[in-house]
């Protein structure tokens, strides 16, 4: 099993330029990882650690590729008592539920018994051009943290 399994949820694609980017950082520093875009529940470990990089559209809506993974969660509210999650939010300033995805993801999965490790990074991509800047430094203390 992986040490770090990242999932990912995106509507143009830059959740999954984040979470690759993020994925070489911690290989990098050793970590084993398993990097899966838009997973079914099945497909994911109920066990170990999770990084979870989401894009937020519409009205705070999680992306089309990560509902049925979010929604697998919420309908069979499975014991994540061994998950320990980071979270990275992608989203934009103007609309009235910023990164309100990453959120929502993280509210569920606290409610099954997971726990968060570290701090939620909400990256604005109004502020960042490139949003795996602000990630690679976040994801230098996250990593200390696991």
């Amino acid at each position: 099993m992986a040490d770090i399994t990242l999932i990912t949820g995106s509507t143009l694609g830059s959740a999954e330029y984040v979470a690759e980017h993020l994925e070489e950082k911690l290989q990098e520093a050793g970590f084993s990882t398993q990097l899966l875009h838009g997973p079914e529940l099945d497909d994911v470990p109920l066990e170990g650690v999770w990084l979870i990089v989401s894009s937020t559209h519409g009205a705070g809506e999680l992306p089309d590729n990560l509902q049925p993974f979010y929604d697998a969660i919420n309908e069979t509210q499975p014991d994540l008592s061994s998950v320990r999650f980071g979270a990275v939010g992608i989203g934009n300033h103007e609309y009235d539920l910023f990164c309100g995805a990453i959120r929502n993801i993280e509210a569920l999965l606290i409610v099954c018994g997971a726990q968060r490790i570290g701090d939620r990074l909400e990256i604005d991509v109004l502020e960042h051009e490139i949003p795996e800047d602000p990630a690679g430094e976040w994801v230098v203390g996250w990593k200390s943290e696991i």
